[in-house]
């Protein structure tokens, strides 16, 4: 490998690997108001910080004060140069697996029992429009041993492309007295499956089947012309034969 390709790989490796501080310093400050990730964009003017979250009024802060906090944060602590800090508000925060991982780890640690906690964050991605959901809460939930607790809602995908296009998985953790419980959460987007298959209605091909009919119609009144035109100049050719004939007789 060339220095110029080890270059080029160590630069995106440090790229991700900074992402990847960024994003966990964010989610331990901002779990609790449905911080849902980050994106770093260098530009010619500097470093382009995306702050994506359910609750952004509380990132930016009373008169920005705690974005400026970010911001001097990012350039002090990650050595980020000219971080320009935008906070964009999650559009359907129930359909996000972060924040609802984040949304389930809070309620564990305000003392909701784990079981409640995980059929109403499954209510909410369901009703939300979520083609299937799955929560797996794990640690000493009942007694001393660790152990873990499954719920599914709807159909959820666990092979296949699908598994990469259409689901979204996150995990958080959270520290309550008897020890650390880990909470995963699957969401399963309501999209058509690579291997889906609808047959149309009657009434949705019509227009369809007519628009068929014509072009039939006319290619066959095309083909009849010239069909037509063949045998006229067919005609005229054995005319002007025996006419040629007839002369030299």
């Amino acid at each position: 490998m060339s220095a110029a390709k080890r270059n080029v790989k160590k630069y995106f490796l440090n790229q991700a690997l900074m992402e990847a501080k960024v994003d966990e310093y964010l989610a331990s400050k901002f779990h609790s108001v449905g911080y849902a990730g980050v994106e770093l964009q260098r530009t010619p003017l500097g470093t382009r910080v995306v702050i994506y979250a359910e609750r952004s009024g509380v990132i930016i802060g009373r008169r920005g004060q705690t974005i400026r906090q970010i911001t001097r944060v990012l350039e002090e602590w990650f050595g980020i140069p000219n971080p320009q800090v935008t906070v964009v508000r999650v559009e359907n925060p129930e359909l996000n697996a972060r924040v609802m991982a984040f949304r389930l780890a809070v309620a564990l640690q305000r003392g909701y029992h784990f079981r409640r906690a995980a059929y109403n964050a499954l209510r909410r991605i369901m009703g939300a429009g979520a083609k299937g959901a799955q929560v797996r809460i794990a640690g000493k939930l009942r007694g001393e041993r660790a152990r873990f607790e499954k719920y599914i809602a709807g159909k959820v995908y666990k092979s296949g492309n699908q598994v990469v296009r259409l689901t979204e998985r996150a995990i958080a953790h959270v520290l309550l007295k008897p020890g650390v419980e880990g909470v995963e959460v699957i969401i399963a987007k309501d999209a058509p499956t690579d291997d889906h298959v609808r047959i149309k209605e009657p009434e949705e091909v019509a227009e369809v089947v007519k628009k068929i009919r014509e072009e039939l119609e006319a290619e066959r009144a095309a083909q009849g012309t010239v069909e037509e035109v063949a045998e006229v100049k067919e005609e005229q050719t054995q005319e002007q034969t025996q006419e040629s004939s007839g002369g030299e007789q």
